[in-house]
C-alpha cells in the first residue's frame, strides 16, 4: 500500500531545515514585516505587496513557525505587526469577499493568539470567522467560493475551503456559539460527498442547482482537465479529511482518508513529489508542484493521532519519506538562491482544458514554504495546531 525502500528525513535534518528556515524568515523581516510576500515568487524572489491578496496569512504564519522555533523576540515583534494589519482588514473589508478566511486568519491572527495571547488577533480572527459565514447558503448547505453571491455560475464550493473551516470550529470553541460549528459540519458533509469521486480522486470544484441545492457537475479551474485530480487539490483533500475527522469524529471520514490518501500514493513520480496534475508522471514534461507534498505531509502526520499503532506508523513513514524528498531536493539552502523555501512550485498552469491564468510556475509559492515550515514543526515536537 505505501512506500518502499525510500529514506525517511532524519531528526538531524528536520533541524536543519527549521534552522535555515527560521534564519530565512529572519533574514525577509526587513522587506516582509510592513508589507508582505506576493503568492509567489518571480526568478526565486518574492516581491513585496500590501496585505490584500487571499495567500498572505501564510508568511504570517511562518513568521510565528520561526517563532516557536526560535522564540526570537524580532518575530514576535513583526507578528503582531501583521496581525494589526489583518484587524485593519477585515474591519475595513479588504479583499475579504470570497471565501479564504481560514488561510488568512488561522496561521496569521489565530496563531498570534494561541503562541502570545494576542487579543486583537482573537478580535480579528471572530470577524473573520463571521465574514466567512456570510457566504453559506443553507439552500445545498455549503460555503461558496467565490464570486457574487446570487450568480448560478458561483454557485459552487472548492476541494480548497476544507482548510478555511478550522476557523470556524475555533470560533466555536471562543465564543460557544454553535451557528459555527454547525456550518462548518454541514460544509464539510456537503464537500466530502460530492467532491470525491469514486476511485478517490478529487473535483477541484462542485457546483450545485442554486433552487434546489442539488448536486450538478465537478470541473476543473486549475486542474489540467476535468476528471484528472489536480496535485494540490488531491493534498487539500488527505489534509482536509485529516481535519474533518480531528472537528467532527465521523468515521467513515477515515476510510475516505486512506482512499484518497491512496490515489494520491499511487499517482507518486519516483521522487515522491508530483507533477502539478497527477495525470502526469515521471517522462512528462511538465513542472512540479512541490507544495502539495508538504500539504499532504502535514495532512498525514495529523490524521495519526487517531489511528492505531501500525496504520501510524506505516502514514509517518511515508510523510518521513515525502518530505525528505522535498528537503533533499527542492529546498532553498542558499539565501543567494532565493529569499523562499522551496523551489519548484505551481500555482498557477494554464493548461488547453482549464479556465486559468499561467503564474507562479515553477517557483516558490507562500502556501508551499509555510506548510514546509509546518511539517517539519509537526515532525519536531508535538505541534498545538493553527487550524
Amino acid at each position: 500500500m505505501l512506500i518502499e525502500n525510500m529514506p525517511v528525513i532524519t531528526e538531524e535534518e528536520v533541524e536543519q531545515a527549521l534552522r535555515f528556515a527560521t534564519e530565512q524568515v529572519v533574514r525577509n523581516l526587513p522587506a516582509f514585516t510592513h508589507q508582505f510576500q506576493k503568492a509567489y515568487s518571480e526568478d526565486n524572489f518574492y516581491q513585496p505587496i500590501e496585505n490584500n491578496d487571499w495567500t498572505t496569512g501564510f508568511w504570517t504564519g511562518e513568521i510565528w513557525l520561526a517563532y516557536e522555533y526560535s522564540r526570537d523576540e524580532r518575530l514576535k515583534a513583526a507578528g503582531e505587526i501583521q496581525i494589526e494589519s489583518f484587524l485593519n482588514r477585515i474591519e475595513n473589508k479588504i479583499g475579504v469577499d470570497h471565501h479564504d478566511m481560514g488561510f488568512l486568519y488561522s496561521p496569521s491572527c489565530i496563531a498570534g493568539y494561541k503562541l502570545t495571547g494576542n487579543e486583537m488577533g482573537k478580535a480579528a480572527a471572530v470577524k473573520a470567522a463571521d465574514q466567512l459565514i456570510t457566504r453559506y447558503h443553507p439552500v445545498g448547505e455549503f460555503i461558496q467560493a467565490w464570486g457574487a453571491m446570487d450568480a448560478p455560475e458561483n454557485y459552487r464550493l472548492i476541494i480548497d475551503c476544507l482548510l478555511n473551516l478550522p476557523l470556524l470550529y475555533w470560533a466555536f470553541e471562543e465564543t460557544g456559539d454553535t451557528k459555527y460549528r454547525d456550518i462548518a459540519d454541514k460544509h464539510i458533509h456537503t464537500a466530502i460527498n460530492n467532491v470525491i469521486r469514486e476511485d478517490y480522486s478529487t473535483w477541484h470544484t462542485f457546483f450545485f442547482d442554486m433552487k434546489t441545492g442539488e448536486p450538478d457537475h465537478g470541473s476543473t479551474c486549475q486542474g489540467y482537465r476535468d476528471g484528472s485530480a489536480w496535485a494540490r487539490g488531491q493534498a487539500w483533500g488527505i489534509y482536509g479529511c485529516a481535519l474533518a475527522y480531528k472537528y467532527t469524529k465521523r468515521e467513515e471520514y477515515i476510510e475516505i482518508f486512506r482512499g484518497v490518501t491512496q490515489y494520491f500514493i499511487d499517482h507518486l513520480p519516483k521522487d515522491l513529489v508530483p507533477f502539478w496534475d497527477l495525470e502526469f508522471t515521471d517522462g512528462d514534461d511538465q513542472p512540479r508542484d512541490s507544495s502539495s507534498a508538504s500539504i499532504a505531509v502535514c495532512g498525514l502526520l495529523e490524521m495519526i493521532k487517531y489511528m492505531n499503532q501500525e496504520d501510524a506508523a506505516s502514514y509517518k513513514k511515508l510523510a518521513m519519506q515525502i518530505i525528505k524528498s522535498v528537503y533533499q531536493n527542492y529546498a532553498v539552502k542558499d539565501p543567494k538562491v532565493s529569499n523562499g523555501l522551496v523551489l519548484h512550485s505551481t500555482y498557477s498552469n494554464h493548461s488547453p482544458y482549464n479556465t486559468c491564468n499561467h503564474y507562479g510556475v515553477d517557483e516558490c509559492n507562500s502556501w508551499g514554504d509555510y506548510f514546509y515550515m509546518e511539517a517539519l514543526t509537526r515532525l519536531q515536537k508535538d505541534w498545538v495546531l493553527y487550524w
